[in-house]
């Protein structure tokens, strides 16, 4: 299912969506934190993207595995496959925190949006607003490191 789609690699489809996704999360998840005016404006879009994010990048993790899997029966090895091993690693790691800040996210939005409730305590917010905080810089700085460590894979150096 995560192999191919009329012969191209599924992950050279889903991976684009994973590279936009998991950082509009991250901006967005940081605004909806730090910007409590705007929560109102940005909550579906919150809910939306830390749904998205993760799920897409599961998906380009689960196809990554795939081609892996492909170009090992295919022969490969060497450095061109310790370059993917490398690529694949932050891969994974950007699935594991992307998964995070969208669970945070989620949490923040459920406690901050609810009506006719008890405020969610001063302390509580800025916790979770740190929290979505770091999870958002570490999960855009694991995108960035994925997408330049699969280009390196694939095309090389270009010095």
């Amino acid at each position: 299912m995560f192999d191919q789609i009329n012969g191209m690699p599924v992950h050279a489809l889903v991976v684009h969506a994973a590279v936009v996704f998991v950082p509009l999360l991250a901006l967005i998840a940081i605004a909806y934190a730090v910007l409590p005016r705007w929560r109102s404006k940005l909550g579906w879009a919150a809910v939306l993207l830390a749904i998205a994010a993760p799920v897409f990048a599961f998906v380009a993790k689960l196809s990554g595995t795939e081609l892996y899997d492909r170009l090992v029966a295919n022969g490969m090895s060497g450095p061109p496959l310790e370059a993917i091993d490398e690529h694949m690693g932050f891969g994974t790691l950007t699935f594991y925190f992307s998964l995070g800040l969208g669970v945070v996210t989620l949490v923040m939005v459920v406690l901050t949006s609810r009506k006719g409730s008890r405020p969610l305590p001063r302390a509580a917010e800025l916790g979770l607003a740190v929290i979505v905080v770091a999870l958002a810089v570490v999960s855009g700085y694991y995108v960035i490191r994925t997408g330049d460590s699969g280009a390196q894979a694939v095309w090389g150096t270009t010095s």
